[in-house]
């Protein structure tokens, strides 16, 4: 099974709105790990990792994110993967 690892830095009104946790449940229906924070900026850090279309699914929920969440841009860095296992929500 081919992985791949995406770093993604996510832009808007995407604190207090539970991004994060509507996020970590998403990546859970899709089987995709990593992890996901929010950063002192007011932006949201996620790092995904899973099979090729199941990343590329929560990448574009990631656009949307949740109803509250107004997303105006995602930065996308592809990496090597690191084997993460579970998805968690931290910091």
């Amino acid at each position: 099974m081919k992985r791949v690892r995406a770093h993604l830095r996510i832009y808007g009104r995407v604190q207090g709105v539970g991004f994060r946790w509507s996020m970590s449940r998403e990546a859970r229906k899709l089987g995709v790990h990593g992890w996901v924070r929010n950063l002192p900026d007011g932006t949201v850090e996620a790092v995904i990792e899973g099979e090729p279309e199941r990343v590329e699914a929560l990448i574009g929920w990631a656009h949307q994110g949740p109803p509250l969440a107004r997303v105006t841009k995602v930065e996308i860095k592809w990496e090597e993967p690191e084997g993460l296992e579970g998805f968690k929500v931290v910091g």
